[in-house]
């Protein structure tokens, strides 16, 4: 069509303009010597640049060069032009390869790799290869920063001290930490600045432990001076450790010990005071706790390891350190002897974080009073008079970095493991404390305690506060029950009737007359007095000298009851062991039965006169262990009298089994030991349970065991050595013939009376004398 249309236009002017094609020629031919020859219409390159002209017989015809384009593939001056193709955009797929940018060219494209990336040819192609910065550019991060090379990039690390001028692809510069808005060093250190770091200087008065880049804190050296004289004395020591250290940190002394050189110091020293004795009053109590705290936290910070943990025979520490420019956060746990510590970090650090954090515990393992006095704000409710309280756990110390610890943002929690597993009975019998030095001294306080949680095994304390804590029992004394009581009367009633049969029996039956039944008659007499005393005149505390004066007769008669039982003892071992030694001398036995406890009740007496008469009985008190001025003796004779009987017993077997055995005469020995044995069983056995009655911590279970053993122990001697024994058998039938027998004689002659006065009635009508 566009080729018809040029030849349509190309009429038009030869008609418009007849003379233009000269001569017979037509248009695209030349007159040449009188013939019309083709014209080359390329000579004059009419198809424009980035074109290529193509010449035909009587015309032409233009193509575009490579890198152009036009409407049509064959066109000529009047038709078309050539104009460049954009080959980054023409095939939506850049021609260049990966990490490379295409750019379009007049005719053609180029390929520019990205940053970070260069030309590399692998084969006959070429691609665009990482640069790797870190190896190319030596000083890239600068002399301290480390440089990680990245596709494409790279990254610069700062150390500490250090930051990057921008950007992580910046070089590391140094940090000006005194310059900062923060008193890195508190606001009295001095501050120097150093490439990388930095280092403060204290003043006199404050210290940073020996850790430069810490802030100072003031020392306070001076803090225990307001202590008594009698405190100082008890604690010197102790002090002492805390002044030198407190000096040293200061630096009054040349010598700076390291931190595990003074924690061993002071597990030491603490030793000693725990050990010596002196903490008997609440105020040295109050001093040593105080010292303890303030020495530990001039120890801590100088500690290097992370975790540490130190043993003495007497005190055991616990400590965990973190020294870090940021606060340490999460939890912390810390565990030591049988008491173990939770609570977090940010606890331990508080508001001011002065470089350094720790979180420590300390135990002590021996301080263990016997007795507390009442304790104040516990959860301990009691109605019971003269309750008394013991320390039912280790004592432990629990302190942080953290100064301000008397209300702590978040609770801490103390978990302790009973040293008695006492089953509570009876309402709440355990008591979380903590040591309040502002209770008149010093005293056991509940104060504080956000929630206590109790079983037979452990405490669990939460507390709003740190201090010195521990667990408390309440043991509450024995009342005497309306059944305890019955059983106590009746019983002994019965032991003191029986005891008397006794006594009757070894006094006037001749027949069995011997060595052993005057044993067996002191014996009951003994132990006779000795209940009487006890059913009346026990509980007699009101008059001081006459409740000594009971608790000194009924340690001279039971030490006594126990004296003759050894002597029974002996007696059975000379009868069967050395056969021709049967007998011993009534002043021998008096002065053994008699004499050695009354020698024991007189020393008892000279060395602690107070010792005798308690608050609730009058029975030999716990102070000074003054009651093993019985059971010691007691101990020795059961121990005694048990190598005696297996001798005894040993030598019976021998005899049994030889060929011709007297057995009458040994089966009376063997009814003799067996009532021995069973004798000092039932008596050694009512004073175990005897033993725990009259402690303070007496429970009901051994009062109602002790009063029925010893109401039984005069009944089990009747039915031991009388009722067993044929002879006092035989003894007690003759006595009861013999009154049978008077009262059949009595009998009868009240009846011949009476039928001989009645005989004359009944004659009375054949004699007449009725009428008178």
């Amino acid at each position: 069509m566009e080729l018809k249309c040029a030849f349509l236009l190309l009429g038009l002017l030869l008609v418009v303009f007849p003379e233009s094609g000269a001569g017979s020629c037509g248009y695209g031919y030349l007159e040449s010597q009188g013939q019309c020859v083709d014209e080359d219409e390329c000579e004059d390159n009419p198809c424009g640049e980035y074109s290529v002209c193509f010449n035909t017989v009587g015309s032409y015809y233009c193509q575009c060069e490579n890198g152009f384009t036009s409407r049509t593939t064959n066109f000529t001056a009047t038709t078309g032009q050539c104009e460049d193709i954009n080959e980054c955009t023409v095939k939506n797929v850049s021609p260049c390869p990966e990490n490379a940018v295409c750019n379009n060219t007049i005719g053609s494209y180029l390929c520019v790799c990205l940053p970070g990336f260069q030309d590399k040819k692998v084969g006959s192609t070429y691609t665009c290869a990482d640069i790797d910065e870190c190896v190319s550019v030596h000083t890239v991060c600068g002399p301290h920063g480390v440089c990680r090379n990245t596709l494409g990039l790279f990254t610069c690390s700062c150390p500490a001290g250090f930051r990057n001028q921008g950007n992580s692809h910046t070089p590391c510069e140094d940090i000006d930490e005194c310059d900062g808005e923060e008193h890195v060093c508190g606001e009295v250190g001095i501050c120097s600045n150093s490439e990388g770091s930095y280092s403060c200087q204290c003043k006199p008065g404050y210290s940073n432990y020996g850790n430069n880049q810490t802030k100072c804190t003031e020392l306070k050296c001076n803090r225990l001076n307001t202590m008594s004289e009698k405190a100082v004395a008890a604690m010197g020591d102790l002090l002492d450790l805390f002044k030198t250290s407190c000096e040293s940190l200061n630096g009054s002394l040349r010598e700076q010990r390291t931190g595990e050189t003074l924690l061993e110091n002071l597990l030491n020293v603490t030793g000693g005071v725990l050990s010596g004795g002196n903490l008997n009053s609440s105020s040295t109590l109050s001093v040593f706790f105080g010292a303890v705290e303030n020495t530990m936290r001039l120890i801590a910070p100088q500690l290097n390891k992370a975790t540490t943990r130190m043993d003495s025979e007497d005190t055991e520490a616990r400590l965990t350190v973190r020294k870090d420019l940021t606060p340490p956060t999460g939890p912390v746990t810390l565990d030591i002897g049988n008491v173990q510590l939770n609570m977090s970090w940010e606890t331990a650090v508080g508001a001011n974080y002065p470089g350094y954090a720790f979180v420590a515990l300390v135990s002590y393992k021996t301080l263990n009073s016997t007795s507390v006095s009442s304790p104040v704000n516990t959860d301990i409710e009691t109605s019971h008079k003269n309750t008394t309280y013991l320390l039912n756990s280790q004592v432990v110390t629990a302190l942080v970095s953290n100064t301000d610890t008397h209300s702590l943002p978040e609770p801490v929690t103390l978990t302790f493991k009973h040293k008695n597993e006492t089953e509570v009975s009876k309402g709440l019998n355990y008591s979380c404390v903590y040591w309040d030095e502002a209770q008149g001294g010093g005293a056991w306080s509940g104060h504080g305690c956000v929630k206590a949680v109790f079983n037979s095994t452990h405490a669990v304390c939460t507390w709003s506060h740190l201090s010195s804590f521990a667990v408390l029992m309440a043991l509450y004394p024995i009342e005497d029950t309306f059944e305890l009581v019955w059983i106590t009367r009746v019983g002994l009633t019965i032991s003191i009737i029986c005891l008397f049969i006794c006594i009757l029996t070894f006094w006037f039956c001749h027949s069995i007359k011997g060595t052993r039944t005057t044993i067996h008659l002191h014996l009951c007499i003994c132990l006779f007095i000795a209940n009487i005393i006890f059913l009346f005149f026990i509980s007699s505390t009101q008059n001081k000298a006459g409740c000594a004066s009971v608790a000194a007769l009924l340690h001279f008669f039971y030490l006594s009851a126990f004296s003759f039982m050894l002597l029974e003892g002996v007696q059975l071992y000379r009868m069967v062991v050395l056969v021709f030694h049967t007998t011993l001398r009534p002043l021998y036995l008096y002065a053994v039965g008699y004499g050695i406890p009354l020698a024991i009740v007189i020393i008892s007496a000279i060395a602690f006169p107070s010792g005798y008469g308690t608050e609730r009985h009058c029975w030999l008190s716990l102070d000074k262990d003054f009651i093993w001025s019985f059971f010691a003796p007691v101990c020795i004779i059961i121990f005694l009298n048990s190598f005696f009987f297996v001798i005894t017993v040993w030598k019976l077997v021998e005899k049994f089994s030889s060929l011709n055995p007297d057995l009458s005469k040994l089966k009376r020995l063997r009814v003799f030991v067996l009532t021995a044995v069973a004798q000092l069983c039932v008596l050694g056995g009512m004073w175990i349970f005897g033993c725990f009655l009259f402690q303070e911590e007496g429970t009901l279970v051994m009062a109602y065991l002790f009063t029925l053993f010893n109401s039984l122990q005069g009944a089990l001697i009747f039915i031991m050595h009388c009722l067993m024994s044929k002879p006092v058998r035989e003894e007690y039938k003759k006595l009861f013939g013999r009154v049978c027998t008077s009262q059949k004689k009595r009998y009868s002659e009240f009846s011949t009376n009476q039928s001989s006065s009645q005989r004359p009635l009944r004659s009375a009508p054949s004699t007449g004398e009725s009428q008178i």
